[in-house]
């Protein structure tokens, strides 16, 4: 069966969720989103930019947060409607549902709230389809429920479930990829997260780590298992990015690794 965006493009391709982790500035999101339009143009692959309006879950009190919820968010639809793709930014409280749905097209449910039934609700009333990352504490089996709640609100809800790894000790992260075929039974497109599923949490510095030289292995073991969609986070300059910056993708390495992603996904297809 083909995914949503594999309809919406006529693609028999794996879909891309990517951007950066933040919106930061309408240049910068213009940047990348132009760059990644180029390149997924030509190869084929069905696109969605992804960019967090707001950041809610971060380690310090003065962690970056955003730039302003109605800037981001316009920010969100100007690249959408100048560059023709869909647009995905998460949302935390059950009030942001409907706020972001008049500017995006695809909610996403951070890991940490997977479970929280109002505000997968909330979106799921939107009419929006809705991305819920599997939490870090969950099994890709125990997400039906996750999808179970959207469908019980709204059952023409389109559903995706992304994998992004599962706590391994205090400070580090491991993909299970028997999640991507569990969760692939519940008729949601499965999504792998590239980048989060790398991530060094709860650092002594308060700053997330990440391991990105990994990120083209994660990424070829998801498409060689069936993942629906792949999820990156991609930036020009990691190392100055406001928000996640550890355990980005330099936006100059995307067009290699999806180029080798296509190559595996006609083999494995």
């Amino acid at each position: 069966m083909k995914s949503l965006f594999q309809k919406k493009y006529n693609s028999d391709n794996f879909f891309l969720l990517a951007g950066p982790c933040a919106i930061e500035s309408r240049d910068l999101a213009m940047q990348i989103a132009e760059k990644i339009v180029t390149i997924t143009d030509r190869l084929g692959i069905p696109y969605v930019f992804k960019g967090s309006y707001r950041k809610a879950n971060r380690t310090k009190v003065d962690s970056f947060t955003g730039i302003g919820d109605e800037l981001a968010l316009s920010i969100l639809k100007e690249v959408g409607e100048q560059f023709q793709v869909p647009t995905v930014t998460d949302i935390h409280e059950t009030h942001e549902a409907a706020l972001a749905a008049e500017f995006v097209d695809v909610l996403q449910i951070p890991a940490f709230l997977c479970r929280q039934t109002e505000l997968l609700a909330a979106a799921a009333k939107t009419g929006r389809a809705v991305n819920i990352k599997k939490g870090q504490f969950m099994s890709g089996a125990s997400m039906g429920f996750a999808v179970e709640k959207v469908k019980m609100e709204n059952p023409e809800a389109n559903v995706m479930l992304t994998e992004r790894g599962n706590s391994f000790g205090y400070s580090d992260l491991v993909v299970d990829y028997r999640n991507i075929v569990d969760m692939k039974a519940f008729q949601a497109d499965v999504v792998m997260d590239c980048t989060h599923s790398l991530q060094r949490p709860n650092q002594t510095s308060g700053v997330t780590g990440g391991n990105p030289q990994l990120i083209g292995t994660i990424a070829k073991a998801a498409i060689a298992v069936g993942a629906d969609g792949l999820f990156i986070e991609t930036h020009p300059d990691p190392a100055n990015a406001k928000s996640d910056g550890a355990n980005m993708l330099h936006l100059d390495k995307l067009e290699k690794l999806l180029e080798d992603l296509v190559r595996i996904r006609e083999v494995v297809v």
